[in-house]
């Protein structure tokens, strides 16, 4: 399971045209299931994720996570993130879990994050050709392992 974070002013998917995910200040998360991927990982994925301090605190230096501001947190799963591309000029996605697979884990991961953040989560839509349009703050992007 990969994870890229953003910590962001504001971010949104669009699918179609349609506004399907939108927050203000706080988290864009492109998720990346790999096979094997089960319920520790997504635990372990939610609580690194919700914790990760990458807000600044009175003094201005990253301590604060997404947990302590209450800032929004969108989700968009992106397979692509677990591609191959050590060789050749056209990246793998043997490494990326199967469509179904994946979704369950996204899936799962959403209501994991959903449990365990009160101000809300918000997705893009599994599968769909999505369009994110997002303001990176710093910019602050990390990649995020379980």
């Amino acid at each position: 399971m990969l994870t890229l974070i953003q910590r962001v002013t504001r971010a949104a998917v669009t699918v179609e045209g349609e506004t399907v995910g939108a927050i203000g200040p706080g988290l864009l998360a492109l998720v990346a299931i790999e096979p094997g991927d089960g319920e520790a990982q997504f635990q372990r994925m939610a609580q690194r994720l919700l914790g990760y301090r990458v807000f600044a605190d009175e003094a201005g230096r990253m301590n604060r996570s997404l947990a302590d501001t209450g800032g929004g947190l969108l989700l968009v799963s992106q397979f692509t993130l677990a591609a191959d591309t050590r060789s050749g000029m056209r990246p793998s996605f043997t490494t990326a879990a199967p469509p179904d697979e994946a979704e369950r884990g996204f899936n799962r991961f959403v209501d994991i994050c959903r449990e365990n953040h009160a101000p809300g989560v918000e997705t893009g839509r599994f599968g769909a050709h999505m369009v994110v349009d997002l303001a990176n703050d710093g910019p602050v992007t990390f990649l995020l392992r379980p």
